[in-house]
């Protein structure tokens, strides 16, 4: 096994234009109050490797540009499709009247475990909340329904940012898999 060099590397990645014109993943992410820049900058990041269709940044979450956002974002704030739109709510009505379920990334009483998602599910809005409050219970009530990552450990909460990175590389998989069915 070698390691592959960052010019290998960067000859497979491809260009702000045709990241513009590639196919993607049917999820819409609500970021519902997030306090960091630096966590949004990951969002970003991470929005951008699994190829989400739209972050919506509301609530008090930061924007570009900001130079903190773009520190961990490495440049996919011009990639990542993305609006920032004040009430976090308004906008989950808005994608559920286009046909999107939507979802909350919470622990609840009837949440399901976000590898139970199935391809008739897409395409999904998924809310993901605040690094202290989670998902405000303004935005659950404009939900269909909730995943959660299962905690084994004593702590019960994961950083909002590898939340989101778990679950959207989770729902792009079973998306991918059942193109491909």
């Amino acid at each position: 096994m070698r390691k592959r060099s960052h010019e290998e590397i960067a000859r497979q990645r491809i260009t702000v234009e045709e990241s513009a014109r590639a196919p993607r993943v049917p999820l819409v992410v609500v970021v519902d109050s997030v306090r960091s820049l630096y966590n949004v900058g990951s969002i970003f990041r991470t929005a951008d490797a699994a190829r989400i269709e739209r972050l919506l940044l509301t609530g008090f979450s930061p924007h570009p540009p900001r130079k903190e956002i773009e520190k961990t974002a490495l440049g996919a704030t011009k990639t990542v499709p993305w609006e920032y739109v004040r009430d976090p709510a308004e906008a989950i009505r808005a994608y559920r009247d286009r046909g999107y379920r939507a979802l909350g990334l919470e622990l609840t009483d009837s949440s399901m475990p976000y590898h139970a998602i199935r391809p008739v599910d897409f395409p999904i809005c998924l809310a993901i909340g605040n690094e202290i409050t989670g998902v405000s219970a303004h935005v659950l009530n404009e939900c269909d329904g909730a995943v959660e990552i299962p905690m084994f450990g004593m702590k019960q909460s994961l950083n909002v940012a590898v939340a989101f990175g778990i679950a959207v590389y989770e729902m792009g998989r079973i998306w991918r898999q059942s193109r491909r069915d």
